[in-house]
């Protein structure tokens, strides 16, 4: 499949970011590394990937699977603040350590404790839905992303997640959505976007259609970017 550089002209894309189209959707990489050569690194170790989660763990799954055969990269543990969470079920099926943990031991470290007991490299949010403490920002600089479920700087911030963000997406009569990649920082979605895609909405989708629309990118896309940067670590 060829690449082929393309800058739309839409609000919410920044015009310095380079752009590239493949099979019609719109992505843009902030690492690093030149694409070709991320895409192919030499790795020198094999590199440990934790993922948190606090609801049904599609992402997580479908991020298991894709990193299940890998021999330069794995996910190690899955980690989630609800104990019932169906994330947990998943990592279970594919052998994955899971841990649980309460807002206490969040805020004391065990997290960050089990984060380095475990040498994990890289940190991904998949749904997780508490802001993360700031050692933890500080210990995974860089090495630490999260999806969320629009066109950032659209729809973001404390409160927009999930379907709260659909319906406010289908409220605007928005023709586009999509989904951001980008790392973690102290606020709320404004850590630097690393990649982001988009679909185009009909006018009678509901809420629902547009949440399977970008579930689909989700699916698509978030284990090719955690390749990237497993591979640029």
């Amino acid at each position: 499949m060829g690449w082929k550089s393309h800058r739309p002209n839409h609000g919410n894309y920044r015009p310095e970011t380079p752009a590239i189209i493949i099979d019609e959707e719109i992505f843009f990489f902030r690492l690093s590394l030149p694409l070709p050569y991320y895409f192919c690194a030499r790795m020198t170790k094999s590199k440990n990937i934790a993922i948190l989660a606090s609801g049904g763990g599609s992402n997580a799954e479908n991020i298991i699977s894709h990193f299940a055969n890998y021999k330069y990269a794995k996910v190690k543990m899955v980690l989630s603040n609800k104990e019932n969470a169906g994330v947990l079920e998943k990592a279970a099926k594919f052998e994955v350590p899971t841990k649980t943990f309460n807002k206490e031991q969040f805020q004391a470290g065990k997290v960050l404790e089990w984060l380095k007991e475990a040498e994990i490299d890289v940190v991904v949010l998949a749904g997780f839905l508490w802001k993360m403490p700031d050692e933890i920002i500080a210990a995974f600089e860089g090495k630490m992303i999260n999806i969320h479920p629009s066109l950032l700087p659209a729809y973001g911030g404390k409160g927009m997640y999930g379907m709260h963000v659909h319906q406010a997406v289908k409220e605007a009569g928005e023709k586009h959505s999509g989904i951001t990649i980008h790392l973690v920082n102290s606020n709320y979605d404004e850590g630097a976007i690393l990649f982001q895609a988009r679909t185009t909405l009909e006018q009678d989708d509901s809420a629902e259609d547009i949440a399977a629309k970008v579930l689909q990118l989700e699916h698509k896309y978030f284990p090719r970017i955690i390749d990237a940067l497993c591979k640029q670590q």
